[in-house]
């Protein structure tokens, strides 16, 4: 994924040479405004989000390990 820094400069060196003068406070602008719209989108690190998986499939498997008892204990308290 690209950078916001790398992206700012993408942009501003996309626009036309009579804007030269301008680019660098363009530039800014544009890291400001990329910088405030990423952060509304509340995203969170890859390893964040891999650490959230691995803990959940490590909750699944615990809550399918506990049904799968909780039945044996159940047939067994039927007979």
């Amino acid at each position: 994924m690209r950078s916001i820094e790398d992206i700012a400069t993408r942009l501003s060196q996309a626009l036309p040479p009579q804007v030269g003068p301008l680019r660098d406070e363009l530039h800014a602008n544009f890291r400001a405004i990329l910088q405030s719209q990423l952060a509304r989108l509340e995203l969170v690190p890859r390893e964040e989000f891999e650490a959230a998986r691995a803990m959940l499939a490590h909750t699944r498997a615990k809550l399918d390990d506990m049904e799968q008892r909780m039945a044996m204990l159940e047939a067994q308290a039927e007979r």
